[in-house]
């Protein structure tokens, strides 16, 4: 429910209506809106980065991950709703509220993600996790259901028109963020130690010193650093280029309908999936299918620079939204895997962060290359960060890093 919860910040301030509104309205220069953009979502994951570990060390420490994952909840929700004030002209105020809105969504990620092991075996967290992938985008299936009417029959049709689009947002989140507040348990602490406070700096710099114990999980977190570089750009510009190839108002809501439904009906696949055939084998499939898609989009923009025909992205995107649809779930699962479960939060923790890492470097260099540069030449940079990352991930065992869970575990209980 929290997935389905936080999917209307992801869908419509990440991805969907707040990047066109601040590129068209805020700031109202669409070489300036793209640099801008691309920094804003820079920064906040940065400081992310910087935040994960130790949130999650401390989470784990204190015993403390569902108040905390209801304090950035909270905190988020009340930020969204005050996007609606921003103004034509006021890009920096955009960006004050944006930017301390997206850490407390980034942060609140990584803390619900920690719960998975405990909810989950081996064996079945690969469906556990698909599971929680899927409310999203039935989150996203019905809110985009209702921005479509809103923008038909309310004449909220244009960017100039979407600040209540931005209250909904908010009040979608606050109610979906209920049924976790009541039900969802704290996991009982691994040990029968008090808390200490100092032990979250301490455990943060055991974790990096002992990373050769896990030496699959930093091979993982390497290739999925890399790959994360395109997944980030495409959720903080897949508006963006839509509206480059000329889909824009209410077309621009039926085309990431039309992505919701094919990410959407991936993660149910994978859900049903994935523990059979494998998440090594998953990731490496939706992998080449990003690839695919990328290459597919920068021979559009080569072959047609001027005047690429709209439907063209239209298909294009099928694959976008499969590949959006089964990555994350994938990897999600290969870190629950990999994680002792007395180091869950901390872990989980070090993935947030690598992914936060990834969605800073990632969307800054190919916003500002977008910028400067040309689409073109942003679009091959997209498809290397998944080749690459695809070259990195192959090193990876997942029947290693299981093993070296499972002893890391055997260790803690002696």
């Amino acid at each position: 429910m929290f997935d389905l919860a936080n999917q209307s910040f992801t869908l419509l301030i990440i991805t969907l209506l707040f990047p066109i509104y601040f590129k068209e309205v805020a700031v109202g220069d669409s070489q300036r809106g793209d640099a801008l953009w691309s920094a804003g979502v820079s920064v906040a994951l940065l400081l992310v980065v910087a935040l994960s570990p130790f949130l999650g060390a401390f989470a784990d420490a204190r015993s403390c991950r569902k108040s905390m994952l209801m304090i950035t909840g909270s905190g988020c929700v009340v930020l969204t709703g005050l996007l609606a004030l921003v103004a034509p002209g006021w890009g920096w105020w955009a960006l004050l509220l944006f930017v301390p809105a997206n850490i407390l969504y980034q942060l609140g990620e990584n803390l619900l993600a920690s719960f998975l092991p405990g909810l989950s075996t081996t064996r079945t967290i690969g469906r556990v996790s698909a599971i929680g992938w899927t409310m999203g985008y039935i989150g996203g299936l019905l809110l985009l259901v209702v921005v479509a009417l809103l923008a038909k029959f309310a004449g909220w049709d244009t960017s100039a028109h979407w600040r209540p689009f931005f209250i909904i947002a908010a009040i979608w989140f606050g109610i979906g963020v209920i049924p976790a507040a009541l039900y969802l348990r704290e996991p009982e602490h691994p040990t029968n130690r008090p808390p200490d406070d100092r032990s979250a700096l301490k455990r943060v710099k055991d974790t990096l010193r002992h990373a050769s114990q896990y030496r699959e999980l930093t091979r993982f977190l390497i290739s999925f650093l890399v790959y994360g570089f395109g997944v980030q750009t495409m959720i903080a510009f897949a508006a963006i280029l839509a509206s480059d190839f000329g889909i824009e108002g209410p077309r621009l809501i039926l085309f990431s309908l039309q992505l919701t439904v094919s990410a959407g009906i991936t993660a149910i696949l994978v859900a049903k999936y994935q523990d059979r055939i494998g998440v090594r084998a998953t990731i490496i499939v939706f992998l080449s299918i990003w690839i695919g898609s990328c290459l597919a989009l920068l021979l559009v923009k080569l072959l047609i620079p001027a005047d690429p025909p709209e439907w063209m992205f239209w298909v294009i995107g099928n694959g976008i939204g499969i590949g959006l649809g089964g990555i994350g779930t994938s990897s999600r699962a290969i870190v629950g895997m990999f994680a002792p479960r007395h180091r869950t939060a901390e872990f989980f923790g070090l993935w947030g962060m690598t992914y936060k890492l990834a969605g800073a470097i990632g969307v800054l260099a190919f916003g500002q290359i977008k910028a400067w540069v040309g689409d073109a030449a942003a679009l091959g940079l997209l498809t290397g960060f998944f080749a690459v990352g695809l070259i990195l991930f192959l090193d990876v065992s997942v029947i290693k890093g299981i093993k070296a869970a499972r002893r890391g575990e055997r260790d803690m209980s002696r």
